[in-house]
This record gives C-alpha cells, sequence and structure tokens, in this order.
C-alpha cells in the first residue's frame, strides 16, 4: 500500500468521515471540517483528498440512492477502512506521545 501516513488534511478528513458515520458524504464532509476547525474547505480540494485516501485503502465509498432533492443524483458516501482506523490510531498515539512529553511550564504565561 502506497503512503500510509497521513498529512493534516487527509487526517481532519478520515476524523470527518469516522464521526459522520453513515452521513459521511462529500458536503457534509465540508460541513463537519468547518464546524470542528473553523477552516473552509473547497469541495474539489475535499474531493481530491477522499479519492487519495481510497487509493491509500483508507476509505471505501458507496453510491447512494437517487433522491428528488437531488434532482435524481446519488451521493456518494464514505466510511473509513480498517486501515484507516490503524492509520488514525497510529497518528493519535504520536500526537499523545509528543504532548505527553511537553513540560507543563512551556505553556504557562510568564
Amino acid at each position: 500500500m502506497k503512503g500510509t501516513n497521513l498529512g493534516e488534511f487527509e487526517e481532519l478528513v478520515l476524523l470527518a468521515i469516522a464521526s459522520l458515520q453513515e452521513e459521511a458524504y462529500s458536503v457534509a464532509i465540508i460541513d463537519e471540517l468547518e464546524r470542528v476547525t473553523g477552516r473552509t474547505a473547497k469541495l474539489g480540494v475535499v474531493h481530491s483528498v477522499l479519492n487519495r485516501l481510497e487509493e491509500k485503502g483508507l476509505a471505501n465509498s458507496q453510491l447512494g440512492e437517487s433522491t428528488n432533492v437531488r434532482g435524481g443524483r446519488r451521493k456518494r458516501f464514505y466510511i473509513i477502512s480498517e486501515s484507516g482506523k490503524s492509520a488514525l490510531l497510529k497518528s493519535k498515539e504520536q500526537r499523545d506521545k509528543f504532548w505527553s512529553q511537553i513540560p507543563d511550564f512551556v505553556f504557562n504565561k510568564a
């Protein structure tokens, strides 16, 4: 499998997929990213990341049913794969390890 390390935005998108569960499609992912991080993301950028996550085997997708609301178009829903879960846990463990090594005085106001 090519490239198992996560970039920051890839990690955020995977976290959004995990948190949205069965409602994880591109627009909902963008909304969740903005709600949690305060950052806006462009649809094309999110689609690129979603494609890359699928290529890496970190996420899977499937088309939902067509709806009248969308003019008969179908949404593509994403789920996090077992490899994606492992990658997120590895990333969290690495970050937690760094945080645990930072002395309290580093963030104390002078």
